[in-house]
């Protein structure tokens, strides 16, 4: 179907607004920096799903503290805890910048969500934000208590770079001694940093102009890896993972127009050939990133809400 008039016209926008530098064209830093104004800088507070409590917290990681935020639902009794890793290339992105992220699982989907801030490339590179991530998921399941209290129902979520680093641990934690997750939501992934693009078509298709871009894509993956070595490596590529059978049961989303599309549905099928329940949405129209787009796109918004529905049908 067309490119929602809504998401069209903000590319257009963007397209025509004189942007004097490329993200690819500057350094980490400046990235960061202009994706927070992006973000936070532009974001109206409210819009922003309205959640019982915020609080901010340190979790001891594996190269000293990580910090996190934790998000709590206006519900009482026992309710699931989600480890929510955001997205942004495994270079960008922070606590702030996914706040609505974060704020939005946690409301629709009635759990607690806390929120992960993982160390980030090309400062520490490919494995140092993966083993965060694990170590703030085991550390959340040795603390369920204060946490959602529901040790059966604690689950990972997270959007592009973070929905590879959720299926990443979401492996680890089933072949390595645990926790045991309830379930996955994954949000338009990046499993495969494989560099042949026949294997993927969307990344040839949807590679220019529609948010994410093909060469946005490679310049993260040379900030994250930093060389060939770990290609392969089920930690980042997951979709080359050998054995995916006992993984939690998974949620993936994705965009009609997004360059991972096709990685993404490819991620799912070798999840359900593995006998694993998956519940795949692509939904048309939609580009890299609309999880965050709701306030200007119904459609976005819609999408949003469905992806939240299903993954709280999966956590009971």
């Amino acid at each position: 179907m067309p490119l929602d008039p809504p998401i069209a016209a903000v590319l257009d926008l963007l397209a025509n607004s004189g942007t004097p530098m490329a993200m690819v064209d500057g350094t980490p830093e400046q990235a960061r920096e202009g994706f927070r104004t992006m973000t936070v800088g532009l974001r109206d507070p409210a819009t922003l799903a309205p959640v019982r409590s915020v609080q901010d917290g340190i979790v001891r990681g594996p190269a000293g503290d990580i910090p996190i935020r934790t998000y709590r639902p206006d519900v009482d009794g026992p309710v699931p805890t989600v480890l929510f890793l955001h997205g942004g290339g495994f270079v960008i992105g922070d606590l702030d910048t996914h706040d609505d992220h974060a704020r939005l699982i946690c409301h629709d989907v009635e759990a607690v969500v806390v929120s992960v801030d993982y160390r980030l490339a090309p400062e520490h590179p490919f494995p140092a934000g993966f083993e965060d991530c694990l170590a703030a998921t085991r550390w959340a399941a040795e603390n369920i208590s204060s946490l959602g209290g529901d040790p059966e129902r604690i689950a990972v979520a997270g959007d592009s770079a973070g929905g590879n680093l959720s299926a990443a641990v979401a492996l680890a934690t089933t072949r390595e001694g645990g926790p045991r997750l309830a379930a996955q939501l994954l949000i338009y992934p990046g499993v495969d940093f494989r560099e042949d693009d026949t294997l993927h078509p969307s990344r040839v298709e949807n590679g220019e102009g529609l948010f994410l871009t093909a060469e946005d894509m490679r310049w993260f993956r040379n900030h994250y890896l930093q060389d060939d070595v770990h290609i392969e490596d089920p930690r980042a590529s997951v979709l080359l993972a050998t054995d995916l059978t006992g993984v939690p049961p998974a949620v993936v989303g994705t965009g009609e127009y997004d360059p991972l599309r096709d990685e993404g549905e490819a991620y799912a099928k070798a999840l359900e050939a593995a006998g694993v329940k998956v519940v795949l949405r692509r939904y048309d129209g939609l580009i890299h990133g609309f999880f965050g787009m709701g306030t200007w796109s119904p459609a976005s918004a819609a999408a949003t809400r469905d992806l939240c529905e299903e993954f709280r049908a999966l956590l009971g």
